[in-house]
């Protein structure tokens, strides 16, 4: 029944996507574990793969393999369970440097000599290798020229332009182009190389929520914030997530404006959206950390899920309302388009907040908490101890309550954990701090925090709980 519930889950997660065409799924269950295992390219499966299998290429992993029409999708869907397995994460086709967890990836230099285009389709060239879930069959490119130059490059390389548009924190055309004929991800990035028209080239990678499973708040206490002093009066504050019951009551008069990236998608859930929302800057019965701020929110989730095409667009539009905080409570790949974009943001002065992630101590580094002037939050609980389910690193900046806490939901509210609510309580205090010094940089903030937080497990920064727990009583009277 479990395996059914995955295959069930996936299928409705393939239908999620706007611009992807639908394909076959299987749950035959005259397949043997070591067919199942070919056909979603697990490294058990090895060369040992026959006809009726999949060999390994090492350019493809995660989500979306698709074999004779089938696609396989449950572990686009792990990050919804409290404490998943470790996924194996296949090796590079070729040696890698090593890792920084704050820096991105620098663009590669365009050709310095004229472009030949390829003659065909079947190109030889490297596959590159792709880790972390995304959609199969499409990537995301950043185009130098106009719209007659994002056609020309669909054509020479056998491409649907699924969607292009002006992004503001990419600064170039963004197009989304579809691959029809089956070919890996990894090899079309690859053969989109050599055309120096294209700037950026990456995986449409897939990011989650970061909603552990789930008594009145201790987070005030624990962070130093007096509830009856709290205040982000006319902050902004731009929170992506899923859509939001903006009829509850905790909301009213919040929300000052919102958008909604995936608008093909009909909004099944609102929970975790308003939770986040009404943490930050929630009225009535469940105090919030920043009451007076002002939400825009963008939709941006559905199922727990989205792309980085959709995230995308939900970050050019936040940065278009002059907001001072975003709050990205979801965690998925690095990916450079996204790294830019947050780079970019924090340059315009922007404080941003992200959840380290809810995947383990094992699990790989969660983006966009990673990337370099992002304040990765992990959550800890009424005793001040660790969410054992938490990402662990040398990224996370930040803890913050974010265990067993009462909040907001779409069904009125509810007990949430989870990191994504240690980054909303966050958000909500670091409104606290513009809003009783407006000129306060995002540098400045985030020096603050880190000066005056409460240490916790070693002494000085660690990889479990950052620089410590915050403290906004502190951080607030902390001189520029």
């Amino acid at each position: 029944m479990a395996a059914k519930a995955v295959v069930l889950h996936a299928a409705i997660l393939a239908a999620t996507f706007v611009g992807a065409p639908a394909v076959a799924q299987t749950n035959d269950p005259n397949l043997s574990q070591k067919q199942i295992d070919c056909l979603n390219r697990t490294t058990a499966a090895g060369a040992d793969c026959d006809e009726d299998g999949v060999r390994n290429g090492g350019g493809q992993s995660g989500a979306g393999n698709a074999v004779g029409g089938a696609v396989f999708l449950p572990s686009l869907i792990v990050d919804l369970f409290p404490n998943p397995p470790a996924r194996p994460t296949p090796a590079p086709t070729q040696p890698a440097p090593p890792k920084s967890p704050t820096s991105t990836a620098a663009p590669a230099p365009p050709p310095s000599g004229p472009i030949t285009p390829p003659t065909g389709l079947n190109v030889v060239a490297p596959p590159r290798a792709v880790s972390g879930d995304f959609v199969p069959d499409e990537v995301l490119v950043t185009v130098a020229g106009d719209a007659g130059a994002v056609q020309q490059i669909a054509t020479t390389f056998g491409l649907q332009v699924r969607s292009q548009r002006q992004s503001r924190l990419l600064g170039t055309t963004l197009v989304r182009y579809g691959i029809p004929d089956g070919r890996p991800v990894g090899v079309v990035l690859a053969q989109l190389a050599a055309d120096g028209r294209t700037q950026r080239r990456e995986p449409n990678h897939i990011y989650s929520l970061q909603q552990a499973a789930g008594i009145v708040n201790y987070a005030f206490e624990r962070i130093a914030l007096d509830s009856k002093q709290a205040s982000g009066e006319n902050v902004r504050v731009a929170v992506i997530d899923t859509g939001i019951d903006d009829t509850n009551p905790a909301l009213k008069g919040v929300i000052a404006d919102q958008f909604d990236a995936m608008p093909n998608v009909p909004i099944k859930k609102r929970d975790h959206g308003t939770s986040v929302d009404g943490l930050i800057a929630g009225v009535g019965a469940m105090p919030s950390s920043a009451p007076g701020a002002k939400i825009y929110h963008a939709r941006a989730f559905e199922g727990g899920k989205s792309s980085m095409d959709v995230i995308l667009s939900a970050l050019d539009w936040a940065a278009e309302q002059d907001v001072r905080i975003i709050n990205m409570s979801f965690v998925g790949p690095k990916n450079d388009l996204l790294g830019t974009a947050c780079r970019n943001a924090r340059a315009l002065g922007m404080v941003l907040v992200a959840a380290a992630g809810n995947n383990g101590p094992k699990a790989p580094y969660g983006y966009p908490a990673a990337f370099d002037g992002v304040i990765a939050v992990t959550a800890t609980d009424a005793k001040d101890g660790l969410m054992p389910q938490a990402n662990r690193g040398a990224y996370v900046f930040l803890s913050a309550p974010g265990v067993e806490m009462v909040a907001p939901s779409g069904t009125g509210s509810d007990v949430v954990t989870g990191t994504s609510f240690a980054a909303a309580i966050v958000s909500g205090a670091i409104a606290n701090l513009i809003h009783a010094a407006p000129d306060r940089s995002a540098d400045e903030i985030e020096k603050a925090l880190a000066a005056t937080a409460k240490d916790l497990g070693p002494k000085g920064r660690d990889n479990d709980f950052g620089y410590g727990l915050l403290d906004i009583k502190a951080a607030g009277a902390a001189k520029k």
